[in-house]
């Protein structure tokens, strides 16, 4: 029933001479229920009605682009010769991490211009970036990329997982046809777990910050593994990893960020 209902081809459908894929319409379907997620909170929390849309028009598009520069910037000695290819992003090509870095940037800008604490707006929108990620790899599912390395039909049967997951993960991989690691699901499970535990968070009233903390510290110990798995990584000097080393970057600035928010006395609390 779900060979059928999605076919399991990157392409949804056509609209004329447009092509319009899975990934884009998995992408814009997070980016909207996230949207949805976190506006509830905001309001709640007494930000504008207007306040995260207008940070949307911004952070998304510069998202996008960052997501691609950090992507050229790993690949330089390609884009390097080729630089035609460079605005080529329909042909693939963006990096998590680089969106991260873009939307954060953004949102700090956006905050201290509309003079809103950016580790409010961090600690509400936290979830909700979760969200966009748990759909966001099962684009990435569809395309048959950011997989891992070979295993047997045996170990993924064991896993416990559907045949039509298990089917698309009987790949080219070297030039051989094998199964692999279903990296995009490893990755999306880890962030269901992390969304529950910011959510439920969300009640402990914690400091300022924490839940933002929380976010960056949770989902970069699971990507630093899980991209251990992965054959597509991208390498920032011989073997190093440059999603690993951002990885370790963001769970000592979280962790920092979480005992400099404790040392303060009187600092503010997430439903202030």
């Amino acid at each position: 029933m779900m060979d059928f209902l999605l076919g399991l081809d990157p392409i949804a459908f056509q609209l004329g001479p447009f092509t319009v894929r899975w990934y884009g319409l998995l992408i814009v379907s997070g980016i909207i229920l996230a949207y949805l997620f976190a506006q509830r909170e905001a309001v709640k929390r007494g930000l504008p009605e207007d306040f995260l849309a207008d940070l949307l028009i911004w952070a998304v598009p510069i998202a996008i682009i960052s997501a691609r520069i950090y992507y050229v910037a790993m690949k330089w000695d390609y884009y390097g010769e080729n630089p035609a290819k460079i605005i080529e992003i329909w042909n693939g090509g963006i990096a998590i991490h680089g969106a991260l870095i873009g939307a954060f940037i953004t949102a700090y800008i956006f905050c201290r211009i509309k003079g809103v604490s950016f580790l409010k707006v961090a600690d509400i929108t936290a979830p909700s970036i979760l969200i966009g990620q748990i759909i966001g790899r099962w684009g990435n599912f569809m395309n048959q990329e950011a997989f891992g390395g070979p295993v047997s039909r045996e170990f993924l049967e064991g896993l416990f997982i559907p045949n039509w997951i298990i089917d698309h993960m009987y790949v080219e991989l070297n030039g051989v046809m094998t199964y692999v690691h279903p990296t995009f699901l490893y990755e999306s499970l880890w962030n269901v777990i992390g969304l529950i535990i910011l959510v439920l968070l969300r009640n402990v009233n914690l400091r300022r910050g924490e839940i933002f903390f929380g976010y960056l510290i949770w989902y970069s110990i699971g990507r630093f593994f899980i991209e251990g798995l992965r054959t597509d990584s991208l390498y920032l000097i011989g073997d190093l990893r440059s999603a690993q080393v951002v990885s370790i970057i963001a769970i000592v600035f979280g962790i920092a960020g979480i005992i400099y928010g404790r040392m303060k006395k009187d600092g503010a609390r997430y439903a202030d």
